[in-house]
């Protein structure tokens, strides 16, 4: 009995070790398909990250594909771009001088036709208006004026010119901007007017004071036509003839000169009693502008770019061009706009101190120095009075003027076709070159003048 009950007692022992073992095995299972399941949740989310970076890859390739495609896009539209303004630039190569524009460009260049001829018109007429002054100082204080004293009255009629034209030129960026190119070229002949008036009255008033201020009035009108012509003209003609028609400034001044020398002889104007009606003539270029030039179109950049108002520049453009094919002029000057807005404004000491200006802005500056300091001035001014020191009778010496002019007339006509083929820096070295050698030779001659007048004066000066 006692040992069926220890045989069962041991076969119950052995189960319970079995089943020990077995829980034991369970749990180790369990262990192994938790981390199991753990593992596979880590492989699920790393799976799942890897699904959101190639759903990110694919994003980024797609919009590097579209990326690519808006550049080839940009390319043919550059391409397309740079095509149409070749052509374009081409077919304003093509456009011509028609008869509204070179009408216009003649009613305009009557500015600087009036800046020629008041600029030479005091040169023939110098002994004249040198009797007039000692005549009216004798009549006013009851004694001869010295010869000094007439020189320096004389020098102030000439240069008080010149200190009116440099108001006006300053003033002209001014006056263009607020009443228009074409709104300022009329407005600045009522100066040309009263100017004229005040000199041809001058010996009717008996006063040299009115010549004086006569001359300073008209220099501010010819100041501010060499200002608003030049803009004038440059804004009205087309791309191609800009060159060529820059140098119709030029004509129209030395014309001027011309016309003031030839009738500044005494066969025409050049006498005591005439001499005001050759400085009243300036009245005839201000009221001929004041007559033609209403007719003309304002100009077209100025009406778009500066008004910003387009229908009126498509208008002047199409009467200017004789032809309703404006739109390239129009885009031309849109681009121009454009290039302006993006340029950033500088003022004056930024530009006198900026390197990258310093260039431009010499070569500018010594560019009009060259013109200014040529010494052409004063041969406009006082050319009769040096060939007449130089031993030519009066009336030859006047002749001689009239010479100069004819040869300034003739060089700018040459000037117009030569300047697109050999350039504009070439021509201008071959000027200031003769220039040079040329002065050398006036100053020579003077110094063999003097020599033979005063030997002891040269021989002291040469020591």
């Amino acid at each position: 009995m006692s040992m069926n009950l220890s045989a069962k007692l041991d076969e119950l022992q052995q189960r319970g070790d079995r089943q020990l073992e077995t829980t034991v095995a369970l749990c180790e299972i369990r262990t192994q398909l938790q981390e199991l399941t753990k593992s596979v949740e880590s492989c699920q989310s790393e799976v799942s990250e890897v699904k959101r970076d190639m759903v990110a890859i694919k994003h980024e390739l797609d919009t590097v594909q579209q990326v690519k495609e808006e550049i080839e896009e940009l390319r043919e539209y550059v391409d397309r771009l740079e095509e149409h303004s070749h052509r374009r630039k081409l077919r304003l190569l093509e456009q011509g001088l028609t008869f509204f524009l070179a009408y216009a460009i003649f009613a305009a260049v009557l500015g600087m036709l009036q800046f020629g001829y008041n600029t030479g018109v005091i040169n023939a007429p110098q002994g004249n208006i040198a009797n007039f002054m000692k005549d009216v100082y004798k009549d006013r204080y009851g004694e001869d004026m010295t010869e000094k004293s007439v020189q320096r009255l004389y020098s102030i009629a000439v240069s008080i010119f010149a200190i009116g034209g440099m108001l006006g030129g300053f003033s002209g960026g001014i006056i263009a901007n607020r009443f228009g190119r074409k709104g300022g070229l009329l407005l600045n002949n009522v100066l040309g007017i009263v100017g004229a008036c005040l000199m041809g009255f001058t010996k009717v008033a008996h006063s040299y004071e009115m010549l004086f201020l006569g001359r300073f009035i008209i220099g501010i009108n010819c100041g501010l036509n060499t200002s608003l012509v030049p803009m004038y003209i440059s804004e009205i003609a087309p791309l191609n003839l800009r060159g060529g028609l820059g140098t119709v400034n030029q004509l129209a001044v030395t014309v001027g000169l011309l016309i003031s020398q030839v009738l500044g002889i005494e066969q025409i104007l050049g006498t005591n009693d005439r001499w005001p009606v050759l400085l009243g003539l300036a009245i005839i270029p201000a009221i001929a502008q004041l007559v033609l030039l209403p007719i003309c179109p304002e100009s077209p950049r100025y009406l778009l770019i500066t008004k910003q108002w387009e229908e009126e520049a498509r208008r002047a453009l199409r009467r200017l061009r004789a032809s309703n094919q404006v739109e390239e002029d129009i885009e031309e000057m849109r681009a121009e706009e454009r290039a302006q807005q993006s340029e950033s404004t500088i003022s004056m000491s930024e530009l006198i101190c900026s390197p990258t200006l310093r260039a431009p802005l010499v070569i500018g500056v010594v560019m009009q120095l060259s013109q200014q300091l040529s010494g052409i001035n004063a041969v406009f001014y006082y050319s009769t009075n040096l060939f007449k020191n130089a031993g030519l009778s009066e009336e030859s010496a006047k002749f001689a003027t009239i010479g100069i002019g004819a040869i300034m007339v003739g060089m700018t006509l040459v000037s117009i076709p030569l300047m697109d083929r050999t350039g504009r820096r070439t021509l201008h070295l071959y000027g200031l070159g003769g220039m040079f050698i040329f002065s050398i030779f006036i100053t020579i001659s003077f110094l063999i003048k003097v020599r033979k007048k005063f030997p002891l004066l040269f021989s002291f000066i040469t020591i």
